[in-house]
């Protein structure tokens, strides 16, 4: 632990551990209800209920699975900045973990069970964390760093700062929201009752990650519907829907798939895929960080369909739906924003990365809503996936950032 550290890691620990126990997966298959899953509002009511414990203003939306809370300042006429984290985990597979794995990493494979491990060779930059306080699942379950790692930091920031009066701040608002990997994320937050005049997101990665900068993203459904015949006598009448979506598929460019791009590459990656003769269907996202290349991506997925129409008879229906735009279009505007974070990590001795974040946030949404909303790292690495970690001081470090811009901005 660093020597000057505000945040205790015990305490880290036990509050990550008790959130990671609650099983708050998204479901895709059920988008159209808000949350998606009933484990989010269970969680949404625990921290409803801790923010009631510390004495802060809290507002549970019972419906949806949004809390609010506020922490008034003691400084008059200073902008209230407001904090957020989601309550979900991926829906890639399940994501409760009771018992983590918490050790402090000495290098090499790190052993999950009998069947998997987080290998050097595949994750070269395990050999950057020989000394930290690791946190990994038992390799049954995704850990749930992405984002209940977020939340951590942002329940001991405020806890730290209710106990310490004496640093000066504006209020300080903060909202846990739900199905942010499903795409929905602050869509139906108000801002109104949230009440900041600009936010962070805590859902990044590795310590000193600092994101303004997100991909323009869309989702493809695809229904191919075609004829089946017995396959005695399916000459020149079988028309193979799978197959068609396999043919669909390929005509996409092999190179602009996610394992083969990084940086400000975008790409196509194929979610689901169910088919059989009859019928099939395919799942798509669609990201790319530039605007007119985001277009070029959609408009080709247009083309192939159209041309797959045209040689088997109209068969293949295709919805595109956009979910979120690069927020650097828009938050350019408000550079005080990106500067006092930018201040705030320099002043906690951080090495600040500031690349594009190959995803999204639900600060690309609340940034075209009008609430400025870059993005700050939680130590975390390997979202989505039962190889996720996060480290201990990573979480410390990213509360003592909330500290510390809400200090800095009381006094500017």
């Amino acid at each position: 632990m660093k020597a000057n550290s505000v945040i205790t890691y015990d305490v880290v620990r036990e509050r990550f551990s008790r959130y990671i126990a609650v099983d708050t997966r998204s479901d895709p298959q059920n988008s159209s209800e808000t949350p998606s899953s009933k484990g989010q509002l269970n969680l949404a009511r625990l921290l409803y209920q801790e923010l009631q414990d510390m004495g802060l203003e809290a507002y549970l939306d019972e419906k949806h699975a949004y809390v609010y809370g506020r922490l008034p300042g003691n400084k008059p006429d200073v902008p209230a900045i407001g904090f957020l984290a989601h309550l979900d985990t991926a829906p890639d597979m399940p994501g409760v973990t009771t018992e983590p794995h918490i050790f402090i990493y000495e290098g090499g494979d790190i052993r999950l069970n009998d069947e998997f491990s987080i290998e050097v060779d595949s994750f070269p930059f395990l050999s950057d964390l020989i000394g930290e306080e690791i946190i990994t699942s038992d390799g049954t379950a995704l850990l749930g760093a992405d984002n209940k790692a977020g939340i951590v930091s942002i329940m001991e920031a405020l806890d730290y700062l209710r106990a310490h009066p004496e640093i000066e701040r504006g209020d300080i608002a903060v909202a846990f929201t739900p199905d942010e990997e499903i795409g929905h994320g602050a869509s139906l937050l108000d801002l109104d009752r949230f009440g900041a005049d600009f936010a962070y997101t805590m859902d990044g990665g590795p310590i000193g990650d600092f994101n303004y900068e997100t991909f323009n993203a869309a989702s493809a459904k695809i229904k191919i519907q075609e004829r089946n015949v017995h396959p005695g006598t399916a000459k020149h009448t079988m028309i193979h829907a799978a197959l068609i979506g396999m043919e669909l598929h390929s005509l996409l460019p092999a190179g602009e798939r996610p394992e083969w791009t990084e940086g400000h590459d975008g790409f196509f990656l194929l979610t689901d895929f169910n088919g059989t003769v009859e019928e099939a269907k395919l799942e798509y996202i669609i990201r790319d960080h530039d605007k007119d290349l985001f277009k070029k991506k959609k408009d080709l997925l247009e083309d192939i369909v159209e041309f797959l129409n045209k040689k088997y008879g109209q068969r293949v229906s295709l919805e595109i739906e956009d979910s979120y735009y690069n927020m650097l279009d828009v938050i350019q505007d408000s550079r005080h924003v990106i500067d006092l974070a930018r201040t705030a990590m320099k002043e906690v001795d951080i090495e600040i990365s500031e690349e594009p974040i190959r995803g999204g946030t639900d600060g690309a949404q609340l940034t075209y809503r009008g609430l400025p909303c870059p993005n700050i790292f939680v130590g975390g690495y390997n979202y989505h996936g039962r190889y996720e970690l996060v480290l201990t001081r990573g979480m410390a470090l990213a509360a003592e950032v909330i500290i510390k811009i809400a200090e800095l901005n009381a006094a500017q």
